[in-house]
């Protein structure tokens, strides 16, 4: 059954590539992506900050392996070089001794006395010969031995190199992290705010309480001002006293003149 459903799906994609024109592999590829993408998009960030913070941490294991590899590597370097010291001097020994056997043998003698023994010439060509030999064979693998001690000093430094930066690059990453996190709170703090709604309803209405206190007490000053300006001030530029008696006087006259025109004839008369 399933080997006839995918059967079916693949005529089916071959028809419509064939007749439509339009490869469905491309829009699956698509649809892929999209949904990679999406679901990417849909991860919070402070997750993605903590899972990148994982993978700096992860990096840990390989570079104390490769900080291992490297000492492991410097010690069988220096135990290179001091095989490559040993047969150097091996080297430069044969070949003294070599040099002295030969120019002894440039004298013809017949004998040659080494040590408190005597050899013949011919015991020393043999013994020069073997030497010799001996030395060509010390020679080639002193220089093989150099040669892995010069390759193998030029990975190390290679991997040496390439441990720096990867140790820069790790440091790099950490400070971009922290960059980061410092940019994503200051989005939040941002977010946050502009999301927030203080209720500022009581804070109005104190405002407003406050203003009528200050009103009713301007209005009580007020009216003690106008109540001393009416009725308690003294006017000392004109004195009270001498004008009310005078506007008395006057006052009665008046009324007498009225109420009895001839008194004042008669009095006049008299």
């Amino acid at each position: 059954m399933l080997k006839k459903t995918i059967a079916a799906g693949s005529a089916i994609c071959l028809l419509s590539t064939l007749t439509i024109g339009v490869p469905l592999f491309s829009y699956a590829k698509c649809g892929l992506d999209w949904l990679k993408t999406s679901a990417s998009e849909a991860v919070p960030l402070e997750w993605e900050i903590k899972r990148a913070r994982q993978m700096i941490a992860d990096l840990k294991p390989e570079i104390e392996d490769n900080a291992h590899r490297i000492a492991r590597e410097k010690v069988q370097i220096s135990k290179l070089k001091k095989q490559y010291a040993e047969a150097s001097k091996g080297l430069a020994e044969g070949r003294d001794q070599i040099e002295r056997l030969t120019n002894d043998l440039k004298r013809g003698s017949d004998q040659y006395t080494y040590a408190g023994t005597t050899y013949t010439s011919v015991q020393v060509k043999s013994d020069l010969a073997s030497r010799f030999k001996r030395l060509k064979t010390k020679t080639e693998t002193a220089d093989k031995l150099n040669q892995i001690l010069k390759a193998r000093e030029t990975s190390l430094s290679t991997t040496q190199d390439r441990m720096s930066s990867m140790m820069l690059a790790k440091r790099q990453l950490e400070v971009e992290i922290e960059n980061l996190q410092a940019r994503l709170g200051a989005l939040r703090v941002a977010e946050t705010n502009g999301k927030v709604k203080l209720d500022d309803s009581h804070l109005a209405r104190t405002r407003d309480l406050l203003d009528e206190i200050a009103i009713r007490i301007d209005v009580h000053e007020e009216s003690l001002a106008v109540d001393s300006e009416y009725f308690d001030q003294i006017d000392l530029d004109e004195p009270a006293d001498d004008y009310l008696l005078d506007e008395v006087a006057e006052f009665l006259d008046e009324s007498v003149n009225e109420s009895h025109p001839g008194s004042l004839v008669a009095i006049q008369l008299d």
